[in-house]
């Protein structure tokens, strides 16, 4: 017998942590590989993590709530069997073999947290609880744990927190500041693999006043995901906004005429979104560079284009992302776009899903919007927001004025990418495409 130590996954590309929102087993638990042991939640997408072993839970090393980064351990499992092969590697550099490894853990587990071992930084805190701490300037010295054999978790902190009894470093045994010294210096230096850079402290939350009525909802993991995602695209990638005017009176007629065929026959809708999804993705074929992405020192420019798009619940927003969008039919696209949809309404979304996306349309005329400017989908270098079609006096070219159906494409661009004039004829592009949508000039199939 041997323990392996389960890491959290990597469920997407620029995923970097993941919370635990839900352990699937208990100690003690039997499970197969590839049985899901856990749910987990990122800035993309909420998933059920496989088991990489066949054996027994021996320690759930994370608890419900905790935001770790990939790579870091979430559990043990009792397995048959020698480790895996990326653990014995190391294991030959070091004279301790896996049968004493397995002992320290088990004595480890055994021995309770003491407060000198924390101000001597022996103990391990989870990312969430020193994330909180610091944000909050908590001594973690002087807090009682409540989790496995003392330790300290979010929840912990979360109380104390609502109380306002938050002790400060400086707080507990003022009568011998000479003896606390020591103990303060190496609290700073326990390991904080997912904390903020100990240079820039977190902001500390605005203080808003509640007042009797109001009513305080908790913010959740995926919204703080979001929330710092569009922070980052926002701090990292200088924003440009351009629009354009499209006349989609062509297509409005020709879908209309179309719609409930394609739905009797096909067994869902034919939405206008469709159209200009396939719109771009044959624009970018054209226009390659608007298909890239900032690396640093390099401009990596896409070859595949994969289009992300945008679909909301009530309380997040997700990506899916539509593979190869210039091989497939309209057809092909609105199969893709109402599949994708409720995956993410029925909260089966797959990890596989969010990947891979290099330009993100936004149907924001969805819910009436004539007019918007989005953040971009960070590493992608743009983002289009497709506005509702709305009808609209226009004078034509004949000087006659004429009601049309018009539609605003606003565009979204990172500067260091992109430049306004290779934005400025893609989007031209797309309008051409658009206004000459017609039974004729467009296939569905």
């Amino acid at each position: 017998m041997g323990i392996e130590k389960m890491k959290m996954p990597q469920l997407g590309e620029s995923v970097t942590e993941g919370t635990i929102t839900k352990w699937l087993v208990s100690p003690g638990d039997q499970v197969n590989k590839y049985d899901p042991i856990a749910e987990v939640n990122t800035d993309k997408v909420n998933a059920e993590v496989p088991s990489s072993f066949t054996g027994t839970i021996k320690e759930l090393i994370a608890e419900e709530g905790d935001t770790l980064e990939v790579g870091e351990f979430i559990c043990s499992i009792e397995v048959e069997g020698a480790g895996s092969a990326d653990e014995e590697a190391p294991a030959q550099e070091t004279p301790a073999s896996d049968d004493s490894a397995a002992k320290e853990d088990k004595q480890e587990e055994k021995k309770p947290v003491k407060k000198a071992d924390k101000a001597q930084g022996k103990v391990r805190f989870s990312p969430a609880v020193l994330r909180l701490s610091q944000e909050h300037d908590i001594d973690l010295d002087q807090v009682e744990g409540t989790g496995r054999d003392g330790r300290i978790t979010r929840k912990d902190l979360q109380k104390l927190i609502d109380s306002g009894n938050i002790p400060k470093a400086g707080d507990a045994k003022p009568a011998a500041p000479a003896k606390e010294e020591p103990k303060q210096a190496p609290v700073q230096e326990a390991p904080a693999p997912a904390a903020a850079a100990p240079s820039k402290p977190a902001a500390p939350a605005p203080n808003v006043p509640v007042m009797p009525g109001d009513v305080e909802i908790p913010v959740t993991g995926i919204r703080k995901a979001i929330a710092a995602n569009m922070l980052r695209s926002k701090h990292e990638a200088p924003h440009a906004w351009t629009m354009m005017e499209v006349d989609a009176t062509n297509l409005v007629g020709y879908r209309n005429t179309i719609k409930g065929e394609f739905k009797q026959r096909e067994g869902y809708n034919l939405t206008f979104f469709a159209f200009f999804v396939k719109a771009v993705a044959q624009a970018l074929k054209e226009f390659p560079m608007i298909n890239s992405m900032w690396a640093g020192d390099k401009i990596i420019q896409k070859k595949d284009i994969n289009i992300s798009i945008a679909v909301a619940t009530d309380d997040a927003l997700f990506v899916p992302v539509i593979k190869n969008a210039d091989e497939k039919t309209i057809k092909g696209i609105a199969r893709e776009i109402t599949e994708l949809a409720g995956k993410v309404r029925s909260g089966k979304l797959k990890s596989e899903d969010m990947q891979g996306g290099t330009f993100t349309v936004n149907n924001t005329g969805s819910f009436g919007s004539v007019q918007s400017m989005g953040i971009i989908n960070y590493p992608q270098a743009a983002i289009l927001q497709v506005e509702s079609i709305v009808k609209r006096p226009v004078v034509m070219d004949n000087g006659m004025i004429a009601v049309r159906d018009m539609v605003n494409l606003c565009m979204s661009l990172d500067h260091r990418v992109l430049d306004g004039l290779v934005c400025g004829r893609f989007l031209q592009r797309v309008k051409e495409i658009i206004e000459n949508i017609s039974k004729e000039n467009t296939s569905i199939y």
